[in-house]
């Protein structure tokens, strides 16, 4: 026989299970996109290097005015704006190409935050939808004001 106390218990973790259910795979989704987008961002970075080597394997040497010294220097030419990116690209440079996956690194964790305000609408919590909102805000208003999408 059940009493009502039991039955009450029983629907609360029932509620709390389905709670977890859903939390857990908010994590598990922030935990992909988190592990794909750093994935992506360094094999396209390492493609990036691999095809620089390919066309300038002087790079390769120790010393010499074509050393790796050249390619780490200040002076290295990597494109600045999206014109100079599509331009290298075209091109088939590789300077390009890692740019392209320094660009993507920096945008996982801004798509980990939009993957949150989602998890939180999911999950109908407002405050921390609101907050996350605020978060992505400003890390979006903030490449505006530092110029990369000018």
């Amino acid at each position: 026989m059940t009493t009502r106390s039991d039955e009450a218990t029983t629907r609360g973790d029932e509620e709390m299970s389905t709670d977890d259910a859903k939390v857990r795979r908010v994590e598990l989704a922030i935990s992909l996109v988190l592990r794909v987008g750093v994935t992506v961002s360094v094999a396209v970075i390492a493609a990036g290097l691999a095809l620089m080597f390919v066309h300038h394997p002087e790079y390769g040497h120790l010393s010499g005015p074509f050393s790796y010294h050249r390619l780490t220097s200040n002076s290295a030419q990597f494109p600045h704006t999206f014109t100079q990116l599509g331009a290298y690209l075209e091109a088939g440079k590789g300077r390009g190409v890692v740019v392209v996956g320094i660009l993507l690194l920096i945008l996982t964790p801004v798509l980990r935050v939009a993957v949150s305000v989602v998890s939180y609408l999911y999950e109908r919590d407002r405050a921390m939808t609101l907050v996350t909102l605020f978060v992505l805000a400003a890390l979006v208003g903030s490449f505006f004001l530092g110029g990369v999408l000018s």
